[in-house]
């Protein structure tokens, strides 16, 4: 899995806003999307994802991608960047 990546990343965004502030300043090199997040929250970062030339990476679970994170609670999204 690529949980790894997420743990690696000199830069890391957790959460819709900061994910998305991440992608539109360019900054995110890679997003993570919890397979069991709301649909209706991920499909904008997706496609945003899509417009910027970033890539997408689908996980199992918001609390592993947490976990990952380095949080205590799940989280439908993170940006990976190394900036």
């Amino acid at each position: 899995m690529s949980y790894d990546k997420v743990k690696q990343a000199e830069k890391i965004a957790i959460g819709t806003k900061q994910t998305t502030k991440m992608v539109e300043q360019g900054m995110a090199a890679e997003v993570f999307v919890a397979s069991d997040a709301d649909p209706r929250i991920t499909a904008k970062i997706v496609n945003l994802c899509k417009k910027m030339g970033v890539q997408v990476t689908y996980v199992d679970s918001m609390k592993q991608l947490g976990k990952a994170c380095g949080i205590e609670v799940g989280a439908a999204m993170a940006a990976a960047g190394n900036e």
